[in-house]
């Protein structure tokens, strides 16, 4: 008996958008987690390297906010670049799967 293949569904273009901006928010919301963390850090060590006490509205504003916005830019336009070649390429490999039978 010859085993069924599963036949290759068709992609659809409207998931494109809705991986870029799930994935987007996601990265921008780690990048500023991290980068907030590491602002915490610097602003701390060299608050006590000059006797003075740390500001931390500078790591929002100076660190970890102008990290995430360039994240979150460079990630939307890398994340948008792969989804379609990655749509594309899918259906065109569905195309030639149905082609084939």
């Amino acid at each position: 008996m010859p085993s069924a293949k599963p036949q290759p569904s068709s992609p659809h273009w409207y998931f494109i958008p809705v991986r870029v901006l799930l994935v987007t928010f996601l990265l921008g919301l780690m990048s500023f987690a991290i980068s907030l963390l590491l602002g915490i850090i610097g602003i701390v060590i060299s608050s006590r390297a000059r006797g003075i006490h740390p500001d931390m509205a500078h790591a929002y504003r100076h660190v970890a906010l102008p990290v995430a916005i360039t994240v979150v830019g460079v990630a939307a336009i890398v994340l948008t670049v792969l989804e379609i070649r990655t749509y594309r390429e899918t259906k065109t490999l569905a195309e030639i799967a149905r082609a084939s039978r």
